[in-house]
């Protein structure tokens, strides 16, 4: 089964891709080859931070790999907090702390329309490819669920009625954001 390296630490995220990926391909994370630190994510978007991150483990490692980035993009915030979703009340990046900010920001707010976005970059044979995965749904007042990570708990997909942390990951998978820009990766992989 051939390898791939997935540029992250994020234990939820590897779990995530691991089980999309499975049939497939042996996912490895940071972790597995040796590389326990952080990659700063300077970019000022989606696309330059996955890039940041896959560059950096082709650069340091010689090794194919895919990054991804993520943001919650809540249109009555102006798109906000999109890049910066991971740290929005802090850099910690306390999840809790985000879904308690946003919840507050939008507090009498009738529009709750948001997307969730990911974007993939891959480097393989040192060539640079980009696959996007949208899930457009809506934020809701209070936290439902206990599954998932991040801002599951209040983003219910267009469509459902349940929250992402209110999902088994098979079904979250497949209509994810993250999962739609994983399976073009594989579609990709597989073509080439």
């Amino acid at each position: 089964m051939r390898k791939i390296i997935f540029a992250t630490n994020n234990k939820h995220k590897l779990e995530e891709v691991q089980q999309i990926l499975a049939s497939n391909f042996e996912v490895l994370g940071l972790k597995e080859i040796g590389f326990a630190g952080d990659i700063p994510e300077t970019g000022k978007t989606l696309e330059e931070n996955a890039l940041i991150k896959s560059k950096f483990v082709f650069e340091k490692f010689g090794l194919d790999c895919f990054s991804d980035d993520t943001g919650l993009e809540i249109e009555a915030l102006d798109g906000r907090p999109g890049v910066y979703s991971a740290r929005y009340a802090g850099e910690d990046g306390n999840s809790e702390n985000n879904i308690v900010k946003i919840l507050s920001e939008l507090h009498g707010i009738e529009n709750r329309k948001a997307r969730f976005r990911t974007v993939v970059s891959l480097i393989i044979d040192g060539a640079e490819h980009f696959f996007e995965g949208i899930v457009n749904g809506r934020i809701i007042d209070e936290k439902r669920g206990a599954v998932g990570f991040g801002y599951d708990p209040v983003f219910v997909p267009d469509g459902n009625n349940k929250t992402f942390a209110q999902m088994s990951s098979d079904l979250k998978n497949k209509i994810s954001h993250r999962g739609k820009a994983i399976e073009k990766l594989v579609a990709f992989l597989k073509n080439n």
